[in-house]
């Protein structure tokens, strides 16, 4: 069965940084582009960062020149870099996989940033 696994939330200081991963196991991960969500009680689940099968990455105005994303196609996992945080970024980030047809979405990662 395929699944997604976030890691690496918490709860950070304004300016601080965190990493969160992104594993993945069933798949040829390799072949997907992964993309990192957010979400806020309340509101939709908007697109942070992507990064294509060929390594093509984009992001989210509000996170540019903060946030990272990159892959390691031998370890199944995907990064996302987050520095210089804001109270604003605080949500719950999840992954998704994305191959032609296929979609698979991880449970989330919990992000906290205090002022």
């Amino acid at each position: 069965q395929v699944q997604l696994v976030e890691s690496g939330g918490g709860l950070v200081q304004a300016g601080g940084s965190l990493r969160l991963s992104c594993a993945a196991s069933g798949i040829t991960f390799s072949g997907f582009s992964i993309t990192w969500y957010r979400q806020v009680t309340g509101k939709q689940r908007d697109m942070v960062a992507t990064i294509s099968s060929g390594g093509t990455t984009d992001y989210a105005e509000s996170v540019k020149g903060r946030f990272t994303i990159s892959r390691d196609n031998a370890m199944n996992t995907v990064y996302l870099q987050m520095n210089s945080l804001k109270p604003e970024d605080t949500a719950t980030y999840y992954c998704k996989a994305n191959r032609w047809i296929n979609s698979y979405w991880g449970q989330g990662t919990q992000v906290a940033v205090s002022s």
